[in-house]
């Protein structure tokens, strides 16, 4: 199995006229749904990948390009990629390290 990242990605369509994003936003995770060499997670303020770091980048920029196919003029993405090559790692393998490492109460 090739060795996989994990990423957060951020679509920041600019310019739309309208402050709600989240129809581009949809549109852009659409494209993550059938995918069978990339998992995902919906956050708030990005989504979380796990795949290959070939896969993570050509998807990224799949995304990129969707507010533009929607008529946008300017997109901004933000991408930050997790490479550790001494283990493996995964996005619910990321949460419980910080939770066994310090458990978090509720407010």
């Amino acid at each position: 199995m090739e060795r996989e990242v994990v990423a957060e990605i951020a679509i920041i369509p600019i310019g739309t006229g309208d402050a709600g994003l989240s129809s581009h936003i949809a549109a852009c995770i659409k494209l993550l749904e059938d995918r069978q060499d990339l998992s995902y997670q919906l956050t708030a303020t990005g989504t979380i990948l796990q795949g290959s770091l070939q896969r993570v980048l050509e998807v990224t920029g799949q995304m990129h390009e969707i507010p533009f196919t929607r008529g946008v003029s300017r997109v901004v993405t933000i991408l930050k990629i997790d490479d550790r090559r001494d283990k493996k790692a995964t996005i619910s393998g990321k949460v419980q390290s910080v939770l066994e490492s310090h458990p978090l109460t509720e407010a």
